[in-house]
């Protein structure tokens, strides 16, 4: 990330219903609970626009609010080309998207663009698997993934704000 002041974030996925928004519910629980001073604008998006306008996945929601994550209120929207110099990190959940989203972007920003998990390198997998069409296990897992890789961009962003 260098040493830039990261301001704004933004999480992506395919659709902008499961793992992205779930990505922007989690941070946003994480930094109230563990960097409230830092002052960061969220938000999230999908590479392609097969859920516009709709809310988070019904599953997602719920498995968010088991975990006292409001995801209700997020809506579904797709990456837009302003986006690229707007946000200073865009995290991906999985290498498809990190391509597809450098793809798009300007060369000059893809240093901007990286995968979420990169802020869990403990973990045990690299990217966030879709858990759309399988059982609700796979929606904890994402939540459980998120959570860690969460703690960790909230850990470094901490240190990048330190004077």
């Amino acid at each position: 990330m260098g040493t830039r002041s990261v301001k704004r974030i933004l999480f992506c996925c395919m659709g902008n219903i499961c793992r992205s928004p779930t990505a922007e519910g989690v941070f946003r629980h994480v930094l109230a609970e563990q960097a409230p001073e830092l002052q960061i604008e969220i938000d999230s998006a999908g590479t392609h626009d097969y859920h516009v306008g709709a809310p988070p996945d019904r599953r997602s929601i719920a498995a968010a609010k088991r975990r006292g994550i409001d995801l209700s209120q997020l809506r579904a929207r797709m990456v837009a080309a302003e986006d690229f110099a707007h946000y200073d990190l865009i995290l991906a959940m999985d290498e498809d998207n990190l391509l597809e989203l450098r793809r798009r972007a300007p060369a000059i920003h893809h240093e901007r663009i990286r995968l979420m998990m990169e802020f869990a390198p403990s973990a045990a997998s690299r990217h966030v698997p879709d858990p759309y069409y399988g059982g609700a296990q796979g929606f904890e897992e994402v939540l459980d993934l998120l959570e860690e890789a969460a703690r960790g961009l909230v850990a470094e962003l901490r240190t990048l704000q330190r004077p």
